[in-house]
């Protein structure tokens, strides 16, 4: 029998301190997200973050949540599976995402589901894990995307 492949050292997992904070800031970032609470995102997201492919927050928030977020009717972002790496005050996370949208007024009637997984940069501040950067990889969407609509 052959053994596995060598895939270099193996990986120390984060202390639990930075994994629960991270996890935490992650969750954050989802309710505020249902909530449309753009202010609140400062205390969890950098303000020169790069995310959705925009750089600087209220660039992110105006070109990528207020857009699509804006004009939807309630949203529910479901996160888990979470893979996090800490390397002394930077972390990377690799998270499932579940986020399901209802329209409004005309499109109330209307949904729309995206699923994939949120790649997120991290870093340690004074003020706790911030995130730097995000890509969402999307693995499949169910609905009507016309759902999502500016504010």
């Amino acid at each position: 029998m052959t053994p596995p492949p060598d895939t270099g050292p193996p990986v120390t997992p984060p202390r639990y301190e930075d994994w629960l904070a991270i996890v935490e800031a992650l969750n954050r970032i989802g309710a505020l997200f249902d909530a449309r609470d753009w202010d609140g995102l400062a205390d969890v997201i950098l303000a020169d973050a790069t995310c959705y492919g925009d750089t600087g927050l209220p660039l992110i928030i105006e070109r990528s949540l207020r857009h699509n977020l804006g004009g939807c009717g309630p949203s529910q972002h479901l996160l888990g599976n979470y893979q996090i790496t800490v390397d002394g005050d930077t972390a990377v996370s690799h998270t499932k995402v579940r986020a399901f949208h209802r329209g409004a007024g005309d499109r109330r009637d209307r949904t729309f589901e995206t699923m994939g997984t949120y790649h997120d940069r991290w870093v340690r501040t004074a003020g706790g894990w911030r995130m730097t950067a995000r890509v969402f990889d999307v693995d499949m969407n169910i609905g009507d995307i016309s759902v999502l609509q500016p504010g």
